[in-house]
């Protein structure tokens, strides 16, 4: 009886932290605009809503599984509510990662001169929000689809929360301390946005895939660093 608690249990807290790594770098990135005084705030506010949110959406677990069910057919492919929040929150985050790329590169060099207007601490906690809104919801379809247990569901939710919050920090300082990890950490979440838009496309790109590439460029510029340092 205990065993078939704790595999599942531990099964499902590393899925969670695996996606939930994706949460981890948009904040990373969002937490940078923000005075230092603040960032550990806006982290901790981010991880904790993507808690509640996905706490929530378990107790109304059986409306999230109606959300596979088509809503309307175009040229032969159906559309469910979850293929439209896919597509909705890839397409934000494609916009939101390739903004963050130019404003790092181009429109920081020939717009040095022009005053950027800083975005606040409510908009940030916002634009968060719209992603765990998105992240939760693939989340917690495919932690139904692993575990029938809902209390096992709500233990691996709080879990892997716990270990996002107290992991999140080094990650964050890491990434809003080289520049060039933050450019990779953005070009992640464009291959994310893109993967969210082809699963709301019903093609699917398996994620093994992009979390490896991204640990074989990351292992590629760390490597690269070490040897300028040198």
């Amino acid at each position: 009886m205990l065993q078939e608690i704790i595999i599942p249990l531990i099964s499902l807290v590393f899925l969670e932290v695996v996606l939930g790594i994706d949460n981890i770098i948009f904040i990373s990135i969002l937490t940078d605009k923000l005075p230092a005084e603040k960032r550990d705030k806006l982290r901790i506010i981010g991880l904790a809503l993507a808690a509640i949110i996905r706490i929530g959406l378990l107790t109304v677990v059986s409306w999230i599984l109606k959300l596979d069910n088509d809503l309307f057919r175009v040229f032969g492919l159906g559309f469910s509510g979850k293929n439209l929040i896919l597509l909705s929150g890839g397409i934000f985050l494609l916009y939101k990662a390739s903004t963050e790329i130019f404003h790092h590169t181009e429109n920081h060099q020939n717009n040095s001169d022009k005053v950027v207007k800083k975005p606040t601490f409510a908009n940030l906690l916002i634009e968060i929000l719209i992603l765990d809104i998105v992240f939760s919801i693939d989340s917690i379809i495919t932690a139904v689809g692993m575990v029938s247990n809902l209390y096992v569901m709500y233990a691996a939710v709080i879990i892997s929360v716990l270990i996002m919050i107290f992991a999140s920090k080094p990650i964050v300082n890491f990434i809003n301390k080289h520049v060039s990890f933050k450019i990779l950490a953005l070009c992640f979440l464009m291959m994310i946005g893109v993967s969210l838009i082809g699963e709301g496309l019903h093609f699917e790109i398996p994620k093994g895939y992009i979390y490896f590439s991204m640990l074989f460029a990351f292992l590629v510029d760390l490597i690269q660093i070490k040897t300028v340092k040198k």
